[in-house]
């Protein structure tokens, strides 16, 4: 796949699909959908606007666009914990479409989070996939003796067993023992793997996470601005500013890492490498590590400005803090990323310490 230079996404789009979000993910929708296992009605009124498909060519069935605006969408799903695939349709799975001349769906894609293994002609395996059950296409990585294969499935071609993460969004256990013969498929691009995919994965999960953790810092003020305690404002006081500092710091820190790690994806080089680093961008993987420790701190910090109340199922802010904590194990967690950097930097060697954190390529 040819990789584009980065700029920046389109204003337009941010402002309408964060108005859209706005609109339709209510407190209401999503707790429902907690339950429901599916928002039906967020998602019609995204698919109507053509946003689950953007950055995938409108040669392919895409709407066209980038991957730096496909990130801002992303990220405003998670700034309003939209219950719906958005980035499995577009991102991952439309992308994996794309990029092996298959067909588009006209409604939502998956993808299994790995890959899949191809035995005597029949592709295997088991995993744990979000949406599955709602999903027009389950799309899998298969490796073949000729090569990686993309490979597409109907949820009837499949067996479903349905399941939800800590934040009740659906990630179901799928089962594949189908032929290859029986599945639409075409062969990836060169350098589409399944390492490719897992990037690919983590950085949708850091722009969901730099969203949530927005949203999270600004709950936080609200809520201190307004409750009441001993006659004025709980912001007022000392140990809930400090609380609310922290918030605000880990989410600056968590949005210019994810503009650095689409930065990274889109740059010329985007597998930057310190030393033999293997096939994990050294920028992806700390950009993932900097949004993981802000989520942890983040969330301690905004659950202690809200006291009993933010644990409270009738206040929005457990939509956003189960997320964060769901989306930390998705598509490795972070001990793999840290591993990651830290032979990156053993390998580079002390001299190259500073050019390697100071690299200005992306």
């Amino acid at each position: 796949m040819s990789v584009a230079t980065y700029r920046p996404p389109d204003p337009l789009v941010v402002e309408t699909v964060d108005r859209l979000f706005g609109a339709t993910c209510t407190f209401d929708a999503v707790e429902a959908a907690d339950g429901d296992r599916w928002a039906g009605g967020v998602w019609e009124m995204l698919a109507g606007s053509a946003f689950p498909w953007v950055s995938i060519p409108e040669a392919s069935g895409g709407s066209g666009g980038s991957l730096a605006d496909a990130a801002a969408i992303i990220r405003s799903a998670g700034a309003h914990a939209a219950p719906v695939p958005i980035s499995e349709t577009g991102i991952l799975g439309g992308w994996l479409l794309a990029g092996a001349g298959l067909p588009i769906p006209d409604g939502p894609t998956t993808v299994v989070p790995g890959s899949l293994a191809f035995v005597d002609g029949r592709v295997v395996g088991t995993a744990i996939v979000a949406w599955a059950e709602h999903a027009r296409r389950i799309v899998g990585l298969v490796e073949t003796p000729e090569g990686w294969v993309v490979a597409a499935a109907r949820p009837d071609q499949v067996g479903i067993v349905p399941g939800a993460n800590i934040a009740g969004e659906p990630r179901d256990t799928v089962t594949f023992e189908i032929a290859m013969s029986e599945l639409e498929s075409g062969p990836t691009p060169s350098g589409v793997d399944a390492e490719a995919l897992v990037r690919r994965g983590s950085l949708s999960r850091i722009m969901l996470s730099a969203g949530a953790l927005e949203s999270m810092a600004r709950l936080a003020v609200e809520y201190a601005s307004t409750r009441r305690q001993f006659g004025k404002p709980i912001g007022s006081f000392q140990a809930v500013q400090h609380h609310l500092v922290i918030a605000g710091q880990c989410s600056v820190r968590a949005s210019m890492a994810a503009d650095l790690a689409v930065r990274a994806s889109m740059a010329s080089d985007p597998v930057r490498r310190a030393g033999s680093v293997g096939s994990t961008g050294f920028d992806l993987a700390a950009a993932r590590v900097i949004v993981d420790d802000a989520a942890v701190l983040a969330t301690r910090a905004v659950h202690q400005a809200h006291g009993a109340m933010g644990v409270t199922r009738e206040y929005p802010l457990h939509h956003l803090s189960r997320r964060l904590w769901a989306w930390r194990h998705e598509y490795r967690a972070v001990a793999h990323w840290r591993r990651d950097l830290g032979r990156a930097v053993v390998e580079a060697g002390a001299d190259n310490l500073f050019p390697l954190l100071t690299d200005s390529r992306v």
